[in-house]
């Protein structure tokens, strides 16, 4: 049934690539992967084959990539993707040897890929069930780990018709998952080679903002105001926090939007009623000194941004699920985000320490007017994000403990 239904998507995927741009992109990627591994595979080193379903996942799986490259530059690392917007944004990331699209889990792709490849093992991060892929790896006795793996009794491995489907999870060396609520789930389908480790999101968090970058336009913009950061927003969000700061003018705004379309920034500029707005891009430092509003109208600087503010909001809580937290909560500021995130474990714990769920304006407004009044509580919830992140740090260091002895 699993393969019917693998033919089944290729045959949708090709249909579909005619009029998408994203869809051709994966389509055209995985036809030409093995021309790559043809091309680029060394047929005497030692491969660690890293699998990313996007730009999430390879964020979590990086820390141990560069990790396992410090500590054993012995091997050769290859990198896979599913998605372009993992792929096209990391394509020539330098931390990996190879980098490719994984082609789609039929059984004679996945049988050509690991002859040319010969992984000595292979990490999968967080999502990633590829059945044929990990069946072929464990015949051939090549050690596989799940890493930052979450599970939920929703799934389909937990429901009586995935049983098929759930022996799959038995093809997996070792699951390094992020919480004990999976760990018991596991053990309920008789999967007991378990460990709690939590999160390498975090250690990656802790990364980045070691790296961060000094913004010189925004250290003039910011000045000694107060400045409440929006990143990766969406217009749900942006009518939230937009209103409060139309009537709030003491706080200087800055707006991270998820998309940057031109259409969308002269949305957001809409709905600035009376403030003056600068962009990013096209400003200098003398051009934003006396404005109140930034927009990023730019990709990658977001998680230095988070670094100039007093208090953040991550956008996607009013739609298909929020953005980064972590980004955001490092920093020592406390971050407000919209009710869609039952499925992000970091988010129900940093209700408790710094993170604040809203549902509408009247809650953000309220919120927002006791940091106002309360500079103290302010400081008090921001150190409480950050310490929350700063408590979760070490799965990295704890995977690759328990794997080095196979090295």
């Amino acid at each position: 049934m699993y393969n019917v239904f693998i033919y089944l998507y290729l045959l949708g995927v090709a249909i579909i690539s005619r009029f998408n741009e994203k869809v051709r992109k994966m389509w055209r990627g995985e036809r030409e992967a093995f021309s790559i591994l043809k091309e680029k595979v060394d047929p005497e080193a030692k491969y660690v084959w890293f699998h990313a379903a996007s730009l999430g996942e390879f964020e979590q799986g990086r820390p141990l990539m560069e990790q396992l490259r410090r500590e054993h530059p012995e091997y050769k690392i290859l990198l896979t993707f599913f998605s372009p917007s993992g792929y096209e944004v990391r394509k020539n990331y330098e931390g990996a040897d190879i980098i490719t699209y994984l082609p789609i889990d039929t059984i004679t792709n996945a049988r050509r890929f690991l002859r040319l490849v010969h992984p000595v093992m292979a990490f999968f991060i967080k999502y990633e069930f590829w059945y044929n892929y990990l069946h072929i790896l464990k015949h051939r006795n090549i050690p596989v780990y799940s890493v930052s793996s979450i599970f939920r009794p929703d799934q389909v491995f937990f429901k009586w018709y995935g049983r098929q489907y759930g022996r799959v999870l038995n093809c997996f060396t070792h699951f390094f998952v992020q919480n004990e609520i999976s760990k018991e789930l596991l053990a309920k389908i008789s999967i007991t080679n378990t460990t709690i480790v939590g999160d390498t999101r975090f250690d990656r968090v802790l990364q980045i903002k070691e790296a961060a970058k000094q913004l010189p336009v925004v250290e003039a913009f910011k000045q000694d105001y107060k400045v409440f950061v929006a990143g990766s927003s969406w217009p749900p969000d942006e009518e939230i926090f937009i209103k409060y700061f139309n009537e709030h003018k003491d706080w200087k705004l800055i707006i991270a939007p998820h998309v940057i379309g031109e259409d969308h920034l002269q949305q957001i500029e809409k709905l600035l009623s009376g403030r003056k707005i600068v962009r990013y891009k096209d400003s200098a430092e003398a051009d934003v000194k006396d404005a109140e509003v930034l927009i990023i109208n730019c990709y990658g600087l977001l998680s230095s941004i988070y670094h100039y503010g007093d208090v953040a909001y991550v956008g996607g809580g009013f739609g298909v699920g929020i953005h980064n937290l972590l980004e955001a909560a490092v920093w020592d500021v406390p971050v407000f985000f919209g009710p869609n995130n039952q499925k992000f474990q970091e988010a129900q714990a940093l209700k408790k320490s710094g993170g604040f769920e809203i549902h509408d304006y009247e809650e953000f407004a309220r919120m927002m007017d006791r940091f106002a009044a309360e500079p103290d509580l302010l400081k008090e919830q921001g150190a409480k994000a950050g310490h929350f992140v700063k408590g979760q740090a070490g799965a990295t260091q704890k995977v690759l403990a328990a794997v080095d002895s196979l090295l």
